[in-house]
């Protein structure tokens, strides 16, 4: 199974990730700079993840 991401599948990360982070950032109100890298982190691994699902799923 191929799974080639194109420009819309990067913007769309990017965008997820975004999302993600702000959610996180109201729901969870850290200050720390550790627990905002965190946060940072998880978003982007989750809009990764849903990328390459949906990817999986359309192929």
């Amino acid at each position: 199974m191929n799974i080639r991401l194109g420009n819309a599948d990067i913007v769309l990360m990017i965008a997820l990730a975004l999302v993600i982070s702000l959610l996180l950032a109201f729901r969870l109100r850290n200050a720390s700079w550790r627990s905002i890298v965190l946060e940072a982190f998880a978003a982007n691994a989750a809009a990764i993840a849903a990328v390459v699902t949906l990817e999986m799923l359309l192929a």
